[in-house]
């Protein structure tokens, strides 16, 4: 059994309006909210008692700041009944900056919520047409200023790049923006588009084109070396900290393959070497919950090459990257003795460095980091 501390993820699967980028499941009938939290409090039920106490929960979706704080805290007041949280949990809430204003920050940082991570994508107007935000510059800032000063320390900024038609400089302008409010942590996303989204079936017919690999990797090394001259640890692929005391909690849970338990209709679970999924429609996932049943559209069991691969391919995705004497007690696989040729040749070359007995990715191994785990 994984010893790690586990974390919660919960989904909250509603839009105003569905970001034509977006991959994720949500749904945009928000008259659907008090039937989904019937049922997601039904599935916390089933779950009482089968995780050991949670130090971080997440609200993510969809939009959960579409909720209004009541609902958001009988969430929060079913988590405390069904779960164990440890002290100092924790508590994110995705947000839509059209959705900020003073009352609600202030409810929701008195119930308990110590973390907020604000969609922001752009300052651009034109980029933020572009990729369907329902925000607009003023209000991005507005949502920054109006979260510091209800009171919330440990802000996050989510930002897109590689949009078409921006250019590097214009790239920098934004980051130099996010700047001005001293976020506590930053994501920044390279844009991808998978076939079925609408911008993924618009850049298939030709509308418009996304940058290519030797641009995309420009934009990635000029937004390490930019955030940390401003002196933030780039300490995963996409994310950036000011200081180690605010790294994601919760997302680290994902690359370092501790347990964590997801609710809502699509979410993700992992335990030991089990990972299982809800169903992504809202539909079957309340019919499960309503018969009195997990709603788990699928279940998988890995094997310890399958973890294996895993724990390479996350650990080289973040700046602690891999502990040789961790990996080989584990998966049983000595890197150092069995790669020590290809190891040689990635460092020679500059995308790791092996030091105190742990495999980390350069700068430019970050870069790569999904080819860099097929070793």
């Amino acid at each position: 059994m994984n010893s790690k501390t586990p974390g919660l993820y919960i989904h909250i699967p509603f839009c105003l309006s569905k970001c034509p980028y977006c991959d994720f499941y949500s749904a945009t009938s928000i008259s659907a909210i008090p039937a989904f939290l019937n049922g997601l409090f039904s599935e916390m039920e089933i779950y009482r008692h089968r995780f050991d106490p949670f130090d971080t929960v997440y609200l993510g979706g969809g939009t959960p700041s579409l909720l209004s704080p009541e609902q958001l805290e009988d969430i929060l007041i079913n988590v405390r009944k069904n779960f164990d949280l440890i002290p100092n949990t924790e508590i994110t809430l995705e947000a839509n900056p059209a959705d900020l204003n003073p009352p609600f920050l202030e409810s929701i940082l008195e119930m308990g919520m110590n973390r907020i991570n604000i969609g922001i994508q752009s300052f651009d107007e034109k980029i933020l047409r572009f990729l369907g935000r329902r925000h607009s510059k003023k209000q991005a800032i507005s949502a920054i200023e109006t979260s510091r000063k209800a009171g919330f320390n440990n802000i996050g900024l989510d930002l897109i790049y590689g949009v078409p038609d921006q250019g590097i400089m214009s790239w920098l302008d934004t980051l130099g923006q996010a700047l001005v409010f001293s976020p506590e942590h930053l994501s920044c996303y390279q844009l991808t588009l998978e076939a079925e989204t609408p911008l993924g079936i618009r850049r298939q017919a030709g509308e418009f084109s996304v940058p290519g690999d030797e641009l995309q990797y420009e934009f990635f090394m000029k937004t390490s070396g930019f955030l940390e001259e401003a002196g933030y640890i780039h300490y995963e692929v996409s994310n950036f900290a000011r200081g180690i005391e605010h790294f994601s909690r919760h997302n680290q849970k994902y690359w370092d393959h501790s347990p964590y338990l997801g609710l809502g209709p699509s979410a993700h679970s992992f335990r030991a070497n089990q990972r299982w999924w809800n169903h992504r429609s809202f539909d079957q996932y309340l019919a499960s919950i309503n018969a009195g049943n997990l709603p788990v559209q699928e279940t998988e069991t890995l094997t310890i090459e399958q973890l294996r691969l895993e724990a390479l391919y996350l650990g080289l995705r973040t700046k602690k990257g891999v502990s040789l004497d961790d990996f080989k007690n584990q998966y049983a696989c000595d890197l150092f003795t069995e790669k020590k040729e290809l190891l040689a040749k990635l460092e020679e070359v500059g995308f790791i460095s092996i030091r105190g007995g742990f495999l980390y990715p350069t700068q430019n191994g970050l870069a790569i980091a999904d080819s860099l785990s097929l070793i």
